[in-house]
């Protein structure tokens, strides 16, 4: 089986089952969401546990798939990537769409779901001008099954961030 086809396959099954979290796991997730570079002695202070106790619970968080990972997020303007737009894309098919699934590994792609509603699978991307947009673009249309792709392109962004742990 091709590495997309299995990845693909993973999205399909994937499961969401809501994690076991106290009050203290939501304390520590807050003060990670805003700066992933905490110590453990600061987190301790946070929460009033000794750091190795936040340090066991950030572990089992790890575990969990709570923590899906520590990152620094990038400015998109400040690498060249100034054009962010999203994409509905509407196929034909369940082939259809896990061909543009594939699209996971290119660099402008930040964002992709499969989604209900008007269309089939939801893109975010950030290119570097209208012509490699329009390329990009060109590469979806060109894929067979793909219906139609509407494009929104955002003027000015005030929010962007991942999930609140309250």
């Amino acid at each position: 089986m091709a590495q997309s086809e299995t990845e693909t396959d993973t999205v399909r099954q994937m499961r969401h089952h809501p994690a076991e979290l106290d009050h203290i796991d939501r304390k520590i997730l807050g003060a990670l969401a805003q700066d992933a570079s905490h110590s453990y002695a600061e987190l301790s202070k946070m929460v009033n546990l000794s750091a190795p106790a936040v340090h066991d619970r950030v572990k089992r968080l790890r575990r969990d798939g709570v923590i899906k990972g520590t990152v620094a997020i990038l400015d998109g303007c400040k690498l060249g990537r100034t054009l962010l737009t999203f994409l509905v894309v509407d196929t034909s098919s369940y082939n259809a769409t896990r061909q543009l699934l594939s699209f996971v590994s290119r660099p402008e792609v930040e964002e992709l779901h499969t989604v209900a509603g008007d269309g089939c699978v939801f893109v975010k991307v950030r290119a570097a001008d209208t012509e490699s947009l329009e390329n990009f673009l060109m590469e979806i249309q060109s894929l067979e099954g793909v219906r139609s792709v509407r494009s929104y392109i955002a003027l000015s962004t005030f929010l962007e961030r991942g999930p609140s742990p309250d």
